[in-house]
């Protein structure tokens, strides 16, 4: 066991306890806990929101999935990175000024119903659960991947970190924090491929050379998931099972799933054109529909200041996407047996040590990565956590006006406990996967909301909440279906497990649709609304 992890896991946890400790004398009203008091500036504001961004399907999925499928996945981070293009462009700056704190309060403000603030408080807490889960998941992970410890024990521990810091210092503590976190991740994965480029090997080789053979660290049986060649001769079949001993070398696997040695830089495989293209839509529209970063810009002072952190962010979150992408690459070359045993998530974990050794350098770099890693789930888990708290805290307990900092810190603890009872029993869920699917849903429901609501006087509250129905709905079910139905192939396998490409347009045309064959519900004052969002702040009087 690597001796360097577990001091630098308690040195993240100690230096989070501690940011937000620090934060918690900054945070006296619910207003601190909910927004910061809309005094966050834009640098400290886009580090935060780079920090709770990028999860855990940035930090181990994307690295994973480029390991496992090439080139055909470059679209996750690119779609991640470039979706705060069109935050930038449609949502940032007519969202800060409209004064609202959550996702429902717009709604309230736009539109003025109950009910369509109802139904979109439910879609923030479905989307917030979804996304949380898998960052729990992925702290399991890494717990047993690099302490041989209980996955239970790795997601509780993130749990009730972060909902010891949400509840405490709320999201003036959280904005330290995550800013912390950011700087931490992007450290933990430069650093060892800095190391890496620099490092030779004992007969003169870079170290970003193939080596003499990649072994089995431990007795190992793979369940073969489908019919590949090992070592380009010998045949498999779905189901069978091998056993390696430990330094048995690992055998290079090709199969339909594009293991295929070079050619794996080569576009192709099995994702046709629509689960592409409906990929793509997801990430690049989901972005502005997601709770947990939309609450960040409501923490600026003006919509000037959301405009500039978002430029920031959109500066911050492609660097660091550089570097994911370049795990996944060297994980060919260093630990190609993770193809063998399905663990692909866990690449960026193990390379530093696999690449450089296991001496004193390797496994500081390691556990560097490591560190690195919960930061991931502390940060992004911690967004999350006070997106859905905030709705809770206003329109489940109903304290909008005059609750307390108890009341938040109750709605903390609610919001908390079923993405950790989930994670506890739901192990073996593909992190990148579900991350995606809940872009897939926010692209479906609050996109559509957000772009027609801020860009368009016609909207309806009977037409949004038609559309959200029918997109968001769609796509809620095509998770639902995904998650816990059987598998399915074919093109009804494209069109649930990739929905945005279908869903979106259609919560778009609903909505459309719904709000003219609905216009005597036109607000009355609906164009001072639309001058509230659009005019900048300084011509106000």
């Amino acid at each position: 066991m690597n001796p360097y992890v577990v001091p630098g896991l308690v040195v993240v946890v100690l230096v989070t306890v501690g940011i937000g400790a620090y934060g918690l004398r900054f945070a006296r009203t619910t207003s601190d806990f909910l927004v910061a008091s809309r005094s966050v500036s834009p640098a400290w504001n886009a580090a935060a929101i780079g920090g709770e961004y990028l999860s855990a399907a940035s930090f181990l999925g994307v690295a994973g999935l480029v390991l496992r499928y090439g080139v055909d996945v470059l679209w996750y981070p690119v779609g991640f990175a470039a979706g705060y293009l069109a935050l930038l462009l449609f949502v940032a700056a007519p969202l800060r000024r409209s004064g609202a704190f959550t996702l429902p309060d717009f709604c309230q403000v736009r539109l003025r119903s109950p009910l369509l603030r109802r139904l979109a408080t439910v879609f923030v807490v479905f989307i917030g659960c979804l996304y949380l889960v898998p960052q729990l998941q992925g702290a399991g992970l890494t717990f047993t991947t690099v302490t041989g410890g209980r996955y239970e024990w790795g997601a509780l521990l993130v749990g009730l970190v972060v909902t010891a810091n949400v509840a405490l210092g709320g999201m003036r503590a959280i904005t330290f924090v995550q800013a912390f976190q950011y700087w931490l991740k992007l450290t933990a994965l430069a650093v060892p491929v800095v190391f890496l480029a620099l490092q030779w090997q004992s007969d003169g080789r870079p170290a970003v050379t193939p080596p003499a053979g990649p072994v089995f660290s431990a007795v190992t049986t793979v369940v073969i998931e489908e019919d590949a060649l090992l070592d380009g001769a010998v045949r498999v079949h779905k189901g069978d099972e091998l056993t390696f001993a430990p330094g048995d070398p690992v055998p290079r696997v090709s199969s339909v799933d594009d293991h295929r040695g070079a050619a794996w830089l080569l576009p192709g495989g099995e994702a046709g054109l629509f689960a592409t293209y409906s990929l793509i839509l997801a990430t690049f529209l989901g972005t502005m529909g997601l709770p947990h970063v939309l609450v960040r810009f409501y923490t600026n002072p003006d919509g000037a200041s959301a405009r500039r952190t978002t430029l920031v962010v959109l500066a911050l979150v492609g660097l660091f996407y550089l570097l994911p992408t370049l795990y996944g690459v060297l994980g060919r070359i260093y630990t190609p047996q993770l193809l063998m045993t399905g663990r692909t998530d866990a690449v960026v974990l193990v390379l530093p040590e696999a690449a450089l050794g296991g001496g004193h350098l390797g496994q500081f770099l390691g556990a560097l990565v490591t560190a690195g890693a919960l930061a991931a789930f502390l940060s992004t888990s911690s967004g999350l956590l006070t997106s859905v708290a905030g709705v809770v805290f206003t329109d489940i307990l109903h304290a909008e006006r005059g609750g307390s900092v108890r009341d938040f810190r109750v709605a903390t603890v609610l919001a908390a406990v079923v993405p950790l009872a989930l994670s506890v029993h739901v192990a073996d869920m593909d992190v990148s996967r579900v991350v995606g699917l809940a872009f897939a849903v926010a692209a479906s429901s609050f996109c559509p909301l957000l772009v027609l609501g801020i860009w368009w006087r016609g909207l309806t509250d009977a037409g949004a909440a038609a559309g959200i129905v029918a997109g968001g709905g769609a796509a809620m079910a095509a998770v639902l279906l995904t998650v816990m139905g059987p598998p399915l192939s074919g093109w009804q396998g494209e069109l649930i497990g990739q929905p945005a490409a279908w869903t979106v347009p259609l919560a778009f045309a609903v909505m459309v649709g719904g709000s003219l064959l609905t216009k005597r519900r036109i607000p009355a004052d609906v164009g001072a609304t639309m001058l509230r969002l659009h005019a900048p702040e300084s011509l106000r009087l």
